[in-house]
């Protein structure tokens, strides 16, 4: 199976910009060098570059160093867990009033 068909290996630039804090001019720049390979995509009719996980990772770690993506991922994790938590809190909150409802009844 190729690396672009693999669940996880590709990503879209917008979510490598967001992700890794690069800009469209440096992905673009990358591209040009030969460092990142692409595949051009349409959503919606809106179109977006194709990129390999893997590749944007090597490229951030040589521009920025290695401790800055592991800050990222890191960060990228907590804003996760921080999501989860807030949704599980209003899934208790639902819950404990369901549960006033019927010890009420």
């Amino acid at each position: 199976m190729s690396e672009w068909n693999e669940k996880g290996a590709t990503f879209s630039d917008k979510t490598a910009r967001k992700e890794f804090d690069l800009t469209q001019d440096e992905i673009i720049e990358a591209i040009k060098s030969g460092k990142l390979q692409y595949k051009q995509n349409h959503i919606h009719g809106n179109p977006y570059l194709r990129l390999l996980r893997r590749e944007v990772e090597i490229l951030v770690k040589e521009k920025y160093g290695k401790n800055h993506l592991k800050d990222k991922n890191r960060k990228n994790e907590i804003a996760a867990i921080d999501k989860e938590i807030r949704s599980l809190k209003k899934q208790l909150k639902a819950l404990e009033k369901k549960k006033a409802v019927l010890l009420n009844e």
